[in-house]
């Protein structure tokens, strides 16, 4: 039996998107040993779409594994080689900066650098309202530099949010087997808005 691909998934906030990623995570643990991480931001706080602990234990329950939501707990990823790839999903626009900046201030921040440094793929799914505006600039600098690969994204809103860009996230599991082949997929920029204007 093929022994299975470790696959760290972190989300970030943009809470409005975690529905549609658990729905992903359902298929990338029939394939992947999957273990959960959470910002620390993103592992308190209750919104609108629902509340952190639900989503935990929803994580939790999916992996069969404890969330990571503290530094200390992600700081086991780079000794131990936990992962074999990263996915980042949601990455909001402060993930992006800190990424950007090589900032690790977050568990998710730190475990995309424990990956980067053995030389291992950091997968991006953005979801940032200004992904146009201030964080296009981050999203340039990350697809210029080695081991960074990006679930193509769109423009969500055109017409009511014109700067906003989220990653068709149906498009995880074909982005991870490209970055483990060391290949970003194309088309990154997708031609069409990802909800209807």
């Amino acid at each position: 039996m093929k022994e299975r691909k470790r696959l760290g998934l972190a989300l970030c906030g943009s809470y409005c998107t975690y529905e549609k990623v658990l729905k992903e995570a359902e298929k990338l643990a029939a394939d992947w040993d999957l273990t959960a991480l959470m910002s620390e931001t993103a592992a308190c706080t209750d919104s609108r779409f629902g509340k952190a602990e639900d989503f935990i234990a929803r994580l939790e329950a999916l992996t069969g594994k404890g969330v990571m939501r503290s530094i200390v707990e992600a700081e086991r990823v780079g000794p131990e080689k936990l992962f074999d790839v990263l996915v980042i999903a949601p990455c909001t626009g402060a993930t992006l900066a800190r990424l950007a900046a090589g900032l690790s201030d977050t568990p998710v921040a730190l475990a995309a650098k424990s990956l980067l440094r053995a030389g291992r793929p950091v997968v991006v799914a953005v979801s940032t309202n200004d992904g146009l505006g201030a964080s296009g600039e981050n999203i340039a600098r990350l697809m210029q530099r080695k081991h960074f690969y990006f679930v193509p994204f769109a423009q969500d809103d055109p017409v009511h949010k014109p700067q906003s860009l989220k990653a068709d996230l149906t498009l995880v599991p074909e982005t991870l087997a490209a970055a483990l082949e060391g290949r970003q997929i194309q088309p990154v920029l997708l031609q069409r808005p990802l909800s209807p204007p």
